[in-house]
């Protein structure tokens, strides 16, 4: 096979070959670990591997050479109507065990279809009909034409967009049902994000550079451009192969303008629930939502559950026999504040207690917040010094 080796096309082909890799592993870790968001990001990681592959193998010499010119111009190497979808399915996967891919969800993947037809069309009249270059007869390759690379990029800004939005639902969630939110925030989907969208303003970027230095905009300067996205994509690459995470919370988008999350039963014994996602302190306290306050106030004071420190919603509606749904809209409208607030706040109580009486002569703070149902350092600093307006250390040495 012809591939020239050469300056520009061998630095493009050590993240092609990394990237195709990373797939091949993601693939291999996705199917015996049964975990679908791998098998997200290595289809995502191969698309974005024959992005570059033009200008790689241009440069190798496909472009001055039969038949691999043709390969170059009737192969849609760049797939940019289905990197987007790609996109937010492997966010989804990431988030949502109970994400499933099914016929509706399919529907996203028909404009990339159509853009593939439309591929297949060209090359089977030129090839079957005319005999020749009717539609290439400029030389030019069509997955360069401006209209598919606008239309790419604002199907990519869509998607990062609904990609943000579930990210966002998801963090919403986690804070109103579960004691320990901040250690499955999962930074690495809100970096591969940011990441995302450097892949999406590099094209701004070097438009923006071309204006001062007109050389850019060459095929030689454009190599540069490829460069920059091939460096992105072996970042995404390494960091979501060592960063593979798993959730336990399934859950069901709300639509627009909606302030509630459905959480699907996590068991057989569990049945779905409403759970508020936002603090409303102005609705009047009803009488039913002032005595189930005073149900779990009694319940954390005397049972002691902020203990557990990985204490969720539906552990305090079992102990008080009722569900979900009932407990979040008691925390949300009766504390004013969220779940994960409020057994934090119970938990820095309970912490100031124990250095009242001593504790910290016979164990570490860090041991004390412990006991207390924290499970980081990070995050027993954070809601510390919230609760106290002063870090655990100052308090302990003006106390």
């Amino acid at each position: 096979m012809l591939f020239e080796f050469g300056f520009y096309s061998s630095l493009l082909l050590i993240p092609f070959v990394h990237g195709v890799l990373y797939a091949l592993l993601l693939f291999w870790k996705g199917f015996r670990l049964q975990i679908q968001s791998n098998i997200w990001l290595g289809v995502f990681l191969i698309l974005c591997s024959l992005y570059i592959a033009p200008w790689m193998l241009g440069f190798a010499g496909w472009y001055d050479h039969q038949p691999y010119r043709d390969i170059l111009f009737y192969v849609p190497f760049q797939q940019l109507l289905l990197m987007g979808p790609l996109l937010y399915f492997y966010t989804q996967s990431l988030l949502n065990p109970a994400f499933r891919l099914n016929h509706r969800l399919l529907l996203h993947f028909v404009p990339g279809l159509l853009y593939l037809i439309y591929m297949v069309s060209l090359w089977a009249y030129d090839y079957f009909i005319y005999k020749g270059y009717y539609f290439y007869a400029d030389q030019s390759d069509k997955d360069f034409d401006s209209w598919y690379q606008y239309l790419g990029l604002a199907s990519m800004v869509y998607y990062l967009i609904l990609s943000i939005r579930f990210y966002n639902a998801y963090k919403n969630l986690i804070f109103h049902y579960t004691s320990y939110a901040e250690s499955i925030l999962f930074r690495w989907i809100k970096n591969y994000l940011i990441a995302f969208l450097l892949m999406l303003l590099l094209p701004m970027v070097f438009d923006l550079i071309g204006v001062f230095y007109p050389e850019m905009k060459t095929y030689t300067g454009s190599w540069w451009f490829f460069l920059c996205f091939s460096l992105i994509t072996f970042y995404i690459a390494l960091s979501g192969y060592s960063n593979s995470v798993q959730t336990t919370i399934p859950f069901q988008l709300p639509s627009v303008g909606q302030h509630a999350i459905l959480v699907l039963s996590e068991s057989n014994l569990d049945a779905p629930a409403v759970i508020e996602t936002e603090v409303d302190s102005e609705k009047k306290n009803t009488f039913e939502v002032e005595s189930w306050k005073a149900k779990i106030e009694k319940l954390l004071t005397e049972e002691k559950l902020y203990e557990n420190p990985e204490l969720t919603l539906s552990d305090i509606a079992k102990q008080l026999q009722t569900n979900a749904s009932v407990v979040s809209k008691a925390i949300n409208q009766g504390f004013e504040m969220n779940f994960n607030d409020l057994i934090n706040h119970y938990r820095v109580e309970a912490v100031k207690k124990m250095l009242q009486q001593g504790a910290q002569k016979k164990s570490t703070l860090l041991g004390i917040a412990y006991d207390c149902g924290f499970n980081s350092k990070a995050t027993f600093n954070r809601a510390f010094k919230k609760n106290t307006g002063v870090s655990p250390k100052e308090y302990c040495s003006g106390s």
